[in-house]
């Protein structure tokens, strides 16, 4: 397929939220004691809530930024492209990037809204929560109609509060919600526990798909205290292989026939093995573990459920023979580290054209197809059909848009890197 001609839909990308994010947001009570927007005392910002200082550190932000100056540090605004933060220039590098769509996951609330769930008063929690997602369903994605898809922050403290939330969110277009890849390390129940039932029927009731982005446990994978920061970020990944051992070996997906789960940034390319060595699991132990699939191997199961996701994995696109086509979809991650932006059509374009090169039917359901499905997305009808969606269309659209990378902080240049022994020993709030 000619570059100019694919659609990009990105299920994975990331919103820095702007400041005026709960103005007109909260009832009259509770507009005190809403996050606040600050600039500390060495330039930098950061949210404060109950006590909290939320900071946004170089990695989730670096659109723009020359690799040299990646890193662990806080940031500004001042230093962020500014379609980190204003939706509009968002757009506007999404159409430079020729991306069409992008699901874009929270910052500081982190990825399953922790930060209101350790509130005190669940009231308050509850409208925080509300707040946001109105923000973001109504401004982030609702000013720019079929370039976004919905995703909303749920309530965890309570299944039924979550699950009102999202049947809440569902009518107002979103079909996606965020959610912890393994409840149990942030203290709730764990997916092995019927307590989570009325959310996996909410959410199979109004089609809405949970998402279980890396790292939303809060915590990431280390080997040992004294291992650099590489040696982390290496093994990332292996956080979804332990949410889909414990998806495959679940209830869940067997109670509930049509609930789906996006295993998000978390690669194709382990997936094959994984899937053998459920079933061989199964074959050789269920007899006296218990575990009972009926007339159906967990692989099978797996491949109806799960969303599998990749930013860039020339090795899982090379082996997608043993992959469910209808379920594999692209990821950008603007603006974080692993984005390939402004270059990703690019980029994805060599995944397709190696050795064994990938039909125009598997490329489409891959680009854009998959994501539209699943996700209930329908971008076409809302903007003149696909030719007005392909990345030619988009990008020259955006002749002119600046997309050069610049330096913001030539006096953090390597400052990141004598602290990197010491982060890498940290377990990292997500």
């Amino acid at each position: 397929m000619e570059l100019n001609d694919m659609v990009l839909v990105s299920v994975d990308d990331h919103v820095v939220e702007p400041p005026h994010l709960f103005e007109g947001r909260l009832p009259a009570k509770y507009v005190g004691l809403a996050p606040k927007f600050v600039v500390r005392d060495d330039g930098t910002n950061a949210w404060r809530y109950e006590g909290q200082e939320l900071l946004n550190v170089a990695l989730n932000a670096v659109a723009g930024r020359p690799a040299e100056e990646y890193g662990l540090e806080p940031t500004s605004f001042a230093e962020l492209r500014a379609g980190c933060y204003d939706v509009r220039e968002r757009v506007k590098d999404m159409d430079a990037n020729g991306v069409l769509g992008s699901l874009c996951f929270p910052s500081f609330p982190q990825f399953c809204g922790q930060i209101f769930a350790n509130t005190t008063d669940k009231d308050v929690a509850l409208a925080m929560v509300r707040a946001y997602n109105d923000w973001h369903i109504e401004e982030w994605c609702g000013s720019h109609p079929g370039r976004f898809i919905p995703c909303s922050l749920p309530a965890p403290w309570d299944p039924e509060v979550v699950a009102g939330e999202v049947r809440r969110t569902a009518k107002m277009g979103a079909h996606a919600v965020t959610f912890s890849e393994n409840p149990s390390k942030l203290g709730l129940p764990s997916i092995y526990s019927d307590y989570w039932d009325p959310f996996w029927q909410a959410c199979s009731d109004e089609h809405v798909v949970v998402c279980m982005h890396i790292g939303s446990s809060s915590q990431l994978v280390i080997t040992s205290p004294d291992a650099p920061i590489d040696c982390l970020m290496t093994l990332t990944p292996v956080n979804i292989v332990q949410a889909a051992a414990d998806l495959v070996w679940s209830p869940v997906l067997r109670k509930f026939p049509s609930l789906k789960f996006a295993l998000s940034e978390g690669g194709i390319g382990w997936i094959p093995y994984f899937l053998e060595r459920v079933d061989h699991n199964y074959k050789r132990h269920h007899a006296w573990t218990g575990q009972d699939f009926g007339d159906r191997l967990p692989s099978e199961i797996f491949n109806e459920h799960v969303l599998t996701c990749f930013i860039d994995d020339h090795f899982g696109v090379a082996n997608l023979e043993f992959l469910n086509m209808d379920n594999v979809m692209w990821e950008c991650d603007y603006p974080h580290s692993d984005s390939a932006w402004p270059f990703s059509p690019e980029e994805l374009a060599k995944h397709f054209d190696g050795a064994r090169p990938v039909s125009d039917h598997d490329v489409d359901r891959i680009s854009h197809l998959n994501a539209m499905k699943h996700f209930s997305y329908d971008p076409f009808t809302k903007l003149g059909g696909k030719e007005s969606c392909t990345v030619g269309a988009l990008r020259a659209k955006a002749v002119g848009h600046d997309v050069a990378i610049r330096s913001v902080r030539p006096d953090m240049v390597g400052a990141h890197v004598a602290k990197a022994a010491d982060l890498a020993a940290t377990v990292l709030p997500q």
